[in-house]
């Protein structure tokens, strides 16, 4: 009998191959195949329903998969059930226990796995200590912020020192500014420990603020594995750069395809994109557009505003404004174009009383240079 050996440094800590799962006849997750490396934050992104938090629970233990395999460290760990496998899952509820301290909560584990008193104490204190709640050791979990309830539940998934932790919506249950500042914690935290994490989330934000890289899943497949300014600037397909942030899509067919450049039309304008895709003439292409990478002005744009001079002419767009949002930091704009479609613009409040120059129901001309383009071919 052969024992698996660790992984090396060329070698994935965690390896998923081909994995699926079927309910009834219905494929949750659909071949999934992926690497995480050790020490990485790794976060499984899309909406309800889309397989990422079976996929998670197969990690756990807690489905068996239909077919694939999971290997940890260099061991296969399908057929390793929940409480032998070096995995521990934080859920979004907590699940601390209400008629235990805090310190007791951290304890539990340890305990059960038999672990001699002045060790457990020792682990404790230092959870304690790392998660900055050593004075609240006493107190019960009902006694405590949600902030702070969510530490210990961290606390106590890290203290049996496991491999690979798992966070199941770690931050669901906070309201947006605990949940931004949790954020900055919880990853310092992880990077503290040096624990490799998978997490799921549905929340963009969260997951680009906290991942190493993300991995965007939709009808029980990965769509797109990348770090996060990859994801968003260079999505690969339709569904991954309408999901993440927000986009403007023009459908379009390239008419001049050349190494260094290519011009699509479009019903609202032509298209200059200043580097090459994968494409074909008349090729039928989706381009994208970031709002904030949209300019707005009452005026065309003049040729010494253009990136490149070749690009006078294109891409460029006008039409009205239809709403205008202030959010402090930025204010987004809704254009409806002559042609009838409507584009997003978002523009940064850089100075604190900037004139607000632009105004509701006024003509203006929006325009983006060709490097800010992505085209999707599929």
């Amino acid at each position: 009998m052969t024992t698996a050996q660790p992984a090396d440094a060329g070698q994935p800590f965690l390896l998923i191959r081909n994995l699926v799962k079927d309910f009834d006849g219905v494929r949750a997750v659909n071949d999934v195949t992926v690497s995480i490396n050790k020490g990485e934050i790794f976060a499984l992104l899309g909406s309800s329903g889309c397989g990422k938090s079976t996929l998670l629970r197969m990690l756990a233990g807690f489905e068996t998969p239909t077919s694939g395999g999971i290997t940890l460290d260099g061991k296969d760990i399908v057929s390793t059930p929940p409480y032998e496998r070096p995995i521990n899952m934080m859920f979004q509820s907590y699940a601390l226990f209400p008629h235990l301290s805090v310190w007791d909560n951290i304890a539990f584990g340890l305990r059960r796995d038999g672990l001699p008193a002045h060790e457990v104490a020792a682990r404790v204190d230092h959870m304690l200590s790392l998660v900055q709640l050593t004075a609240y050791g006493k107190r019960k979990p009902h006694q405590l912020s949600g902030g702070q309830q969510q530490r210990v539940a961290l606390a106590r998934s890290l203290a049996k020192r496991p491999q690979l932790l798992l966070l199941d919506e770690p931050l669901g249950a906070l309201d947006k500014k605990l949940r931004e500042h949790t954020q900055v914690e919880l990853v310092n935290i992880i990077e503290q420990v040096g624990v490799t994490c998978v997490m799921v989330t549905h929340d963009q934000d969260e997951a680009m603020s906290m991942a190493t890289r993300i991995a965007i899943m939709s009808e029980g497949r990965i769509l797109q594995v990348g770090a996060p300014g990859e994801i968003y600037e260079t999505p690969n397909c339709r569904f991954v750069a309408d999901f993440i942030g927000s986009v403007n899509l023009f459908e379009g067919r390239v008419t001049e395809d050349q190494p260094g450049y290519v011009v699509i039309e479009s019903d609202e304008t032509s298209h200059y994109v200043s580097h090459g895709i994968t494409g074909t003439d008349n090729m039928e292409v989706t381009v994208a557009v970031r709002p904030e990478k949209i300019v707005l002005q009452p005026n065309a744009p003049t040729m010494s505003q253009r990136a490149k001079v070749e690009e006078h002419g294109h891409n460029c767009v006008q039409g009205v404004i239809k709403a205008i949002s202030y959010f402090g930091n930025e204010t987004h704009y809704l254009v409806k174009l002559d042609s009838g479609m409507q584009i997003k613009v978002a523009r940064t409040n850089s100075a604190r009383h900037a004139e607000a120059s632009l105004q509701r129901d006024q003509r203006v001309h929006a325009w983006w240079d060709g490097s800010d383009v992505v085209v999707l071919t599929r």
